[in-house]
């Protein structure tokens, strides 16, 4: 498991979780997609990013997108996105949506977690349920 901080005093903290660390800025998405080779899944949490608010909109919409038009040509077999948290509700259900369009467009397996971050139990059992599903893939589809 690899997680990933634009700061690198959060390295310490990343690492000091058990998590492989690695400097990544979602403002920057060739440094995310440098990090996917051997990655099955992204998690994209940044519900509760700060920062501008021209740069909070853009990691949940034209970065966002820029990164799933990439991932399609990489070895990700999935996505998830953290649709809720300080991020304003319309960036973060703009997001959700390009999240929802690009897995029925490019058939990428998405989900989207809609608990709140500042319940860090309950944020934590429904995005591994989320990454678990993700790495599950689509319900086959029925045939005939």
């Amino acid at each position: 498991m690899r997680g990933t901080s634009r700061s690198p005093a959060r390295l310490d903290a990343i690492a000091a979780a058990g998590i492989e660390p690695a400097s990544a800025d979602p403002d920057r998405v060739g440094s995310v997609l440098d990090l996917v080779e051997d990655v099955a899944v992204v998690v994209w949490a940044l519900g509760s990013a700060t920062g501008s608010p021209e740069l909070v909109e853009a990691v949940n919409g034209p970065r966002l997108e820029r990164l799933l038009e990439r991932l399609v040509d990489t070895p990700v077999r999935g996505l998830v996105y953290e649709g809720v948290g300080a991020v304003p509700d319309p960036a973060l259900a703009a997001g959700a949506e390009l999240v929802r369009a690009a897995s029925e467009r490019w058939r990428i397996p998405a989900a989207v977690v809609a608990a709140d971050p500042a319940d860090p139990d309950q944020w934590a059992g429904e995005a591994a349920n989320a990454v678990r599903a993700v790495l599950a893939g689509p319900e086959p589809r029925a045939r005939g």
